[in-house]
């Protein structure tokens, strides 16, 4: 009796996964973003991304890590692959890609949306990961394309999480616009910085919330 009640747990318990965190992180490079400005934002994310407690949960969890750059309508493209995270070299690998990476469009428009849509279509590659999440940010309000808040409902379907950074650069209501229109799921949260200078801080403690999965609305 006692096997087969062990043997039953065993039967009904939930699969292993295959890894705790899979990160898509979607970055802005309409033309409102400089050419300095997309440096700060690149070297920023690839700095943060090394930060010693980020490296190591995304290197115990086995994360998945995608990089989008993002612009107008029809303007989304995956620039790096998503790739597993299974040991330190290879996160260093990934963030020294992040940052080399060149920039794909120049002076279009933001369209959160459909940088929303795009990416989460690939998030079908990462489906054994236990958390799906987009790490987007953004210096302005979405001016072209679907409006984010009609891709937020196939988004909480589908059990991805979307987390935002507002570069308040020339937008100083950009935090709210994004915590209303961009933001979805559980535990979602908008970051702010008051300007691109900001960012590598910033996005460095927004990593730091994400993989520890804290919690809570605005910072």
């Amino acid at each position: 009796m006692l096997l087969r009640s062990l043997a039953a747990c065993i039967l009904l318990s939930p699969p292993a996964w295959a890894c705790d965190l899979a990160l898509a992180l979607a970055v802005d490079v309409s033309g409102s973003v400089d050419s300095s400005e997309y440096r700060i934002q690149m070297d920023g994310l690839a700095e943060g991304l090394r930060d010693p407690i980020v490296s190591e949960a995304l290197v115990r969890g086995n994360a998945r890590l995608m990089l989008v750059q993002w612009t107008g309508a029809s303007r989304q493209r995956i620039t790096i692959p998503w790739t597993k995270i299974d040991s330190f070299e290879t996160l260093d690998r990934f963030a020294d890609q992040v940052g080399a990476d060149p920039r794909v469009w120049r002076n279009f428009s933001t369209a959160i949306g459909e940088a929303l849509e795009m990416t989460l279509v690939n998030f079908d590659e990462v489906a054994t990961c236990k958390r799906h999440l987009i790490d987007i940010s953004g210096d302005g309000i979405s001016n072209e394309g679907v409006e984010p808040t009609e891709i937020h409902e196939t988004l909480r379907r589908r059990g991805v999480t979307v987390n935002a950074i507002a570069i308040e650069e020339s937008e100083p209501d950009l935090t709210a616009y994004f915590f209303e229109n961009v933001i979805v799921g559980e535990g979602a949260f908008v970051v702010s910085a008051a300007g691109f200078e900001d960012y590598p801080e910033r996005i460095r403690k927004k990593l730091l919330r994400e993989v520890t999965q804290q919690t809570a609305g605005l910072e």
